[in-house]
């Protein structure tokens, strides 16, 4: 079990985790994606949302989400899933779509976002809500699974172990999907492939700062250590396929 960090060392610890190499410590920033700055556009941060529903409905990114997030409760009969997180509600509505019997609570902290999703609340297994995932509005073991796709490298150390924290006190499970963080020098090749694109599409500019911010498997390890020692964590895929882990407290 991986030793407790203080807040502080949390606080500071590299999105590589508390061994990043010296290369690998560089390769991260805090400046703020399109999607979560008050001074851009909202046609710009709709720009970014629109391409991120494009690739993921073209590549099969949401139907994947949907399976690797149902997989996690076929053993239960009706799953009550809580979503936080959950943008354009694209993975929400698969699964639906793949599990008839499932309850659904989709979440997200941004009001625009839980406007544009009150269409799937027309089914009557679902609740849409606005919601922060470092604070969940929910009692204790209310939920059988939590799922947080495509958002966990927006926060910040304190923030993203808090996630940990709350994910695992309200769901029996937690899964956190999200970008790999691969090694150094393969990092710094994709991130020298995007930058050219980065001033002219909204889409990469948010890319290439997602990439940077992104959490290598050490530091998830880390977090979810310093969030409770009893929280245990299961990693799988990564490098050029997206990082999935699965917590739960033991």
């Amino acid at each position: 079990m991986m030793n407790y960090m203080s807040r502080v060392e949390i606080e500071s610890m590299p999105r590589g985790g508390p061994d990043a190499s010296c290369l690998d410590r560089l390769l991260e920033t805090d400046r703020l994606e399109y999607l979560d700055r008050d001074d851009i556009d909202d046609a710009v941060k709709r720009r970014v949302i629109g391409a991120l529903d494009w690739t993921g409905r073209v590549f099969g990114n949401h139907r994947r989400f949907a399976e690797i997030a149902l997989a996690e409760v076929a053993e239960v009969a009706d799953p009550a899933i809580l979503e936080l997180g959950a943008g354009h509600g694209a993975v929400s509505a698969l699964l639906l779509e793949n599990h008839p019997t499932a309850r659904l609570t989709v979440t997200d902290l941004n009001a625009e976002s839980v406007a544009a999703m009150a269409h799937l609340a027309d089914d009557p297994r679902v609740s849409v809500r606005q919601m922060d995932a470092t604070a969940i509005d929910a009692p204790d073991g209310a939920f059988d699974l939590a799922l947080f796709a495509l958002s966990f490298h927006h926060l910040a150390p304190p923030q993203a172990a808090q996630v940990f924290a709350e994910g695992t006190r309200v769901a029996t499970k937690l899964v956190i999907i999200d970008l790999p963080r691969p090694p150094a020098p393969l990092h710094l090749m994709r991130l020298a492939s995007m930058l050219p694109w980065a001033p002219v599409h909204p889409f990469v500019h948010d890319g290439v700062i997602s990439s940077l911010r992104s959490y290598s498997p050490s530091a998830l390890r880390a977090l979810a250590a310093h969030a409770d020692p009893n929280i245990q964590v299961t990693l799988r895929g990564g490098i050029t396929s997206p990082q999935v882990v699965v917590a739960h407290r033991v």
